[in-house]
């Protein structure tokens, strides 16, 4: 029995190990943003339903800013 929890302590400490090093991963996205205002591609324009978002999200309008909440 007590070979079984041995096990079973090494395993949880081992998982605990894999996620505080998972936390301490920085990914490029993790970093700060310019300090430049972002422009919109579109700002006096009305964008209809087919055109890009002007967000530069890349997607139509109707699916990205333009959809109904």
């Amino acid at each position: 029995m007590a070979e079984a929890d041995d096990k079973f302590s090494r395993r949880y400490e081992r998982k605990q190990e894999q996620k505080r090093a998972q936390r301490d991963v920085v990914s490029p996205d993790d970093a700060p943003l310019p300090d430049v205002p972002v422009e919109r591609a579109r700002a006096d324009e009305s964008v209809g339903r087919n055109d890009p978002c002007p967000c530069g999200s890349g997607k139509k309008y109707k699916k990205c800013c333009g959809k109904p909440s």
